[in-house]
């Protein structure tokens, strides 16, 4: 039985990769974790493996789609629920040049017909998947809740789509960059909170400038789960306490040298399969792990030293490790 989506890892570009999730999935065991947005073309198209390889530790783990053609999407979801993947979930909420330019991401919120195609079909093709779906709570300078209720409400119809993550923020598709939308477009968890109260049946997950176990445990008051991103990357023990605080677990903690054990043996395991993995691959997910302890920037410095990780040798985890134990002594 897959634990509920009371926490989860956001979909990030070029950083949830298969290395970061294998390490977050060693510091929680019930957090959903969410691949990149991937294009339904790319998997269609290029290698299967390349994009939708991942370790069987990983599940509960989901997959997030990218695209706008009905058609396509069903042929790369069918392709994703062979690789065993627990969800797969509908890119509605970039808002970047390149991803408006193919007619996707956040731009699909004013094509909610369209939308609910999309959805449909990529239930027929996986049907042993979740279907959900991610994205923001407006569209440029909308300042309304009613259209995003409209959005919500359709789709619940037209759909069996019952999971909705919601970026509580707006998009912006003209005048701001990616970066910028993350954080200039203003948050109002209250359109979110709202959406649970008149949809109680969907199960609605928050999303934006999520940051402190206080904050996620003030969400969770109001809607079903919390979906954290940056600060889950840059900040990755910030996820240690998460299931028993949030799951119940009655499991212990695991401890940074724990952590580190398991990675220098997955580097190496990795390294060893010579499909050209390199150790930078994986360390670099890595450099945040000691953030709050005095041997932190020592461990970034030696992670990042492009010198030390060309020999491309795993016990260099184990060099950065023991010199944040000399600073901590």
């Amino acid at each position: 039985m897959l634990p509920k989506r009371t926490l989860s890892i956001a979909p990030m570009l070029d950083w949830t990769d298969r290395h970061y999730r294998y390490m977050a999935r060693q510091i929680t065991q019930n957090t959903w974790l969410y691949t990149e947005m991937i294009n339904a073309g790319a998997i269609i198209h290029g290698d299967p493996n390349r994009f939708l390889l991942k370790d069987e530790c990983e599940n509960p783990v989901a997959l997030q789609l990218g695209g706008s053609e009905p058609e396509q999407l069903a042929q790369a979801a069918a392709k994703v629920a062979q690789f065993g993947y627990d969800e797969i979930n509908l890119n509605c909420g970039c808002p970047s040049p390149r991803v408006q330019k193919g007619a996707f991401g956040a731009c699909l919120m004013n094509e909610v017909a369209l939308v609910a195609d999309c959805l449909n079909a990529m239930q027929a093709a996986a049907p042993d998947c979740a279907i959900t779906i991610k994205h923001r709570i407006g569209l440029d300078k909308q300042t309304e809740y009613q259209p995003l209720a409209d959005f919500v409400g359709e789709l619940a119809q037209r759909t069996n789509c019952r999971t909705f993550i919601v970026h509580a923020r707006n998009a912006w598709l003209d005048g701001l960059s990616p970066k910028e939308n993350r954080d200039i477009p203003p948050l109002r968890y209250d359109f979110v909170y709202q959406l649970k109260q008149d949809f109680p049946h969907l199960e609605i997950i928050i999303n934006g400038g999520i940051k402190t176990n206080h904050e996620i445990a003030e969400h969770l008051q109001h809607v079903d789960g919390v979906m954290v991103g940056r600060e889950a990357y840059h900040n990755p023990m910030l996820m240690q306490s998460w299931d028993t605080q949030f799951y119940g677990s009655t499991q212990p903690e695991i401890s940074h040298a724990q952590l580190i054990e398991r990675l220098h043996q997955y580097a190496t395991a990795q390294l060893a399969t010579h499909r050209g993995t390199i150790l930078r691959h994986m360390a670099r997910h890595y450099l945040g792990l000691m953030h709050g302890l005095h041997g932190a920037r020592a461990w970034r410095r030696i992670l990042s030293d492009a010198d030390l990780l060309k020999p491309n040798n795993p016990d260099l985890l184990w060099q950065a490790w023991a010199e944040v134990q000399r600073e901590c002594e």
